[in-house]
């Protein structure tokens, strides 16, 4: 009789999920029993959504991403479940069958665990935000933007962010802290709003104002390119509105901020608190505000056989899909070291954080972004042109195509690529 294969739970499937499962499959091959939770059965690739939304596309047509067959195609178990308790302890995982209601509590057991469920987008401690509020992080929220353009009367637009809550507890030296989740967003919808509002004769930059709780917006995005983008979209036209603490309250006509200040607006674009889930609050294995701690390897140094990558990370600072990638790799090799499957000398670079982000503006356009500066290196690329824009367009393809694994020449091909293209 042989012996049990170790237990591996991966809890989500969206992109820091669905990529580390791949590659703990690639690097441990069939030496682990892989089981993956998530609520949905699909993937939304948010990133693109804006693109579909101003060019009038439905994104649940476009940017949903089928997940059970890929992980059934590698050999996985997919639990479509939501995720309820976990006893690091007991090594144990509640979860609930998510395709009905009212499904009773199920248990799984594990030996390893990667967390990668992300966190909550938490609009609903925005006051009048179910109202009067606008995002573009789900397929609802995109469509529901379309029906307000579509009505749009030709108001002022306010684009910006609430405050982050980052966990302070444990936080290395070297991170910084930030007082957005993440506001390359912002930056990428301020342009492309201000180019539909030119396409249909509504208007241009004079009438979107962006905002931040920070001194500076998209500050992990380094003082140096931050201010290249300020004079730009001064020029243009934009207003900005900074150091607004925290969106306080949206009504009818505009938005209004802890720091006394408001804003008139018709449309208003926020992007809210990161929230971890509530089960993970109070666990030992987590920060003040729920975020779990891992060193630069992404194990919990108390409970290494826990592992954490993406947004649920307390090291994922900015919340940006770039950082959960690098991550999943490091932790698939981790676990594959840990069952065998790979040596100690296999493991690869540990967790050094860098920005890595393109943008659509419009018009076929768009911009990148690498920097690590933030972090207190010297890495400081800003582009703009048309290859940053079918970049973007063409990372979503190759995701779609892969299943969610990336090639491993990706990232460093785009480096090479982008870091030296002359921009336009």
């Amino acid at each position: 009789m042989g012996t049990a294969k170790p237990k591996v739970v991966v809890l989500g499937s969206s992109f820091a999920g669905l990529t580390t499962a791949r590659f703990i499959r690639q690097h441990a091959g069939d030496r682990v029993d892989l089981v993956v939770v998530d609520r949905n059965p699909y993937l939304t690739f948010v990133p693109n959504i804006q693109m579909e939304v101003l060019a009038g596309h439905d994104p649940l047509e476009t940017m949903l991403l089928d997940t059970p067959a890929i992980h059934v195609k590698d050999g996985n178990t997919f639990l479509n479940a939501e995720v309820v308790a976990l006893d690091p302890d007991a090594r144990r995982v509640q979860i609930v069958p998510s395709d009905r209601p009212g499904s009773a509590v199920e248990s799984l057991a594990y030996d390893y665990v990667v967390i990668a469920l992300g966190n909550r987008l938490a609009y609903d401690r925005i006051a009048g935000f179910g109202e009067h509020g606008d995002a573009v992080s789900s397929g609802f929220y995109g469509n529901k933007l379309r029906r307000r353009l579509a009505a749009y009367r030709g108001g002022p637009i306010a684009i910006g962010s609430a405050r982050f809550h980052q966990g302070l507890q444990g936080k290395p030296d070297w991170l910084p802290v930030g007082l957005a989740a993440c506001e390359g967003p912002p930056l990428e919808l301020g342009l492309a709003m201000a180019h539909w509002l030119e396409s249909h004769r509504l208007g241009d930059a004079h009438k979107i104002t962006l905002f931040t709780p920070a001194q500076m917006i998209a500050e992990d995005a380094g003082e140096a390119i931050v201010t290249s983008f300020l004079q730009m979209a001064a020029k243009k036209g934009f207003g900005y509105l900074n150091n607004t603490v925290d969106v306080t309250r949206l009504h009818a006509e505009g938005i209004e901020f802890e720091s006394g200040a408001s804003l008139e607006a018709e449309i208003k674009i926020v992007i809210p608190d990161w929230v971890p889930h509530q089960f993970l609050v109070e666990l030992p294995i987590t920060d003040e505000r729920g975020f779990v701690l891992t060193d630069r390897r992404m194990r919990n140094p108390t409970h290494p056989e826990i592992l954490a990558v993406g947004d649920a990370a307390a090291l994922t600072v900015p919340k940006l899909g770039s950082l959960g990638h690098q991550q999943a790799e490091i932790a698939a090799r981790q676990i594959a070291i840990a069952v065998g499957a790979l040596g100690h000398d296999d493991a690869g670079p540990e967790y050094h954080p860098e920005i890595l982000c393109f943008g659509d503006i419009g018009g076929h356009q768009g911009f990148y972004i690498h920097s690590d500066t933030w972090y207190g290196g010297t890495t400081s690329v800003f582009k703009m042109g048309h290859a940053p824009y079918a970049m973007k367009l063409a990372f979503k393809e190759m995701y779609f195509r892969t299943g969610g694994k990336p090639p491993a020449f990706g990232v460093p091909a785009t480096h090479l690529l982008m870091d030296h293209f002359p921009g336009e």
